[in-house]
């Protein structure tokens, strides 16, 4: 499941109405149309002639650069250059800028069944925009057991066996203020070199199983400021009942990580038993993942003053 290959795709239409693209041609079929590249490409050397690394699955930009060429040339020739690049298949050409559309773009759509878009955003902006929006909706993904919640603006996915109170923990968080992403399962995408994204599946969206009690809609009961859509998940918190042959980490200079898609995460192993707070446990857990990638690391600092202190009492020692 962590190596999944799957080839994930996002609908066109989906996509055009997230950017509000003005529609200037679109084929019968374009409610079926799918994109499955995350990368957008500008056709400069494709207009004239070059071909070789030209890949058919991304949508195609015409901005300031292509325009002024394509009105730098005849007719006839713009029509014959335009054909070959919607001979090559492409999944949707947009013009950027605003930019007027010539006559042969529109015959040449028309004839091939290529979706033809405009927007007024810069060819730039709308190329960055479009192509980290691609790489949420085409991101590799998995699903979890687990809970997923964001504490003091860390995202701290939960995991650990059915029953071992992963759910009353987060209720628990919820009613101290924090908000609650996904309970049950998570969906995971990793969306960067560096980034996994969580968030729940539509179905149970906001919703929380209480063993004794039943589902719990938790934006009903606790209001729209208890939960979230998505969040970066920055540790993982790992529940396990207390093993008393386990030797548990009492001071934190050795991290532990989990890999998911690839990456690696900070995690903490909690033991459960009776008596122990684990929300504030895990508030504690975020504030010390906060004072981290600030720089500050409690354990680091403890231990260096910790054999600062030796060295000293060993040097007054030397004296005596």
């Amino acid at each position: 499941m962590e190596n999944s290959t799957e080839v994930y795709s996002v609908r066109l239409k989906e996509l055009a109405d997230e950017f509000k693209l003005e529609v200037m041609f679109v084929p019968e079929n374009y409610d079926e149309l799918l994109i499955y590249s995350s990368a957008v490409n500008r056709p400069g050397l494709a207009l004239n002639g070059f071909y070789d690394c030209f890949d058919h699955k991304r949508i195609q930009l015409i901005g300031h650069a292509e325009h002024q060429f394509l009105s730098s040339i005849s007719a006839d020739e713009r029509q014959y250059k335009l054909e070959r690049l919607a001979a090559h298949n492409p999944p949707a050409l947009v013009i950027t800028s605003g930019l007027s559309a010539f006559d042969e773009i529109m015959n040449v759509c028309r004839k091939y069944g290529l979706p033809l878009f405009r927007t007024n955003y810069t060819t730039s902006d709308f190329q960055s925009a479009v192509i980290a929006s691609l790489n949420i909706h085409l991101a590799p993904r998995i699903r979890r057991h687990g809970v997923f919640v964001e504490v003091y603006g860390e995202g701290i996915l939960i995991l650990g066996d059915s029953g071992i109170g992963k759910s009353e923990t987060a209720i628990e968080l919820v009613k101290r203020g924090h908000r609650l992403i996904a309970d049950d399962a998570v969906e995971i995408k990793r969306v960067s070199e560096k980034t996994l994204v969580g968030t729940a599946p539509e179905i149970i969206k906001h919703y929380v199983e209480l063993r004794g009690i039943g589902i719990v809609d938790i934006r009903r009961i606790f209001g729209v400021g208890a939960v979230k859509e998505s969040e970066k998940i920055d540790f993982i918190i790992k529940l396990e009942h207390w093993n008393q042959d386990k030797v548990y980490d009492r001071l934190g200079l050795e991290q532990e990580t989990t890999n998911i898609l690839g990456l690696e995460i900070p995690t903490n192993t909690i033991p459960v038993q009776p008596g122990r707070n684990l929300a504030i446990i895990i508030e504690i857990a975020a504030m010390e993942s906060r004072q981290k990638r600030m720089g500050y690391n409690t354990a680091v600092e403890f231990n260096k003053n910790l054999t600062a202190h030796l060295l000293r009492q060993a040097e007054e020692n030397k004296k005596k």
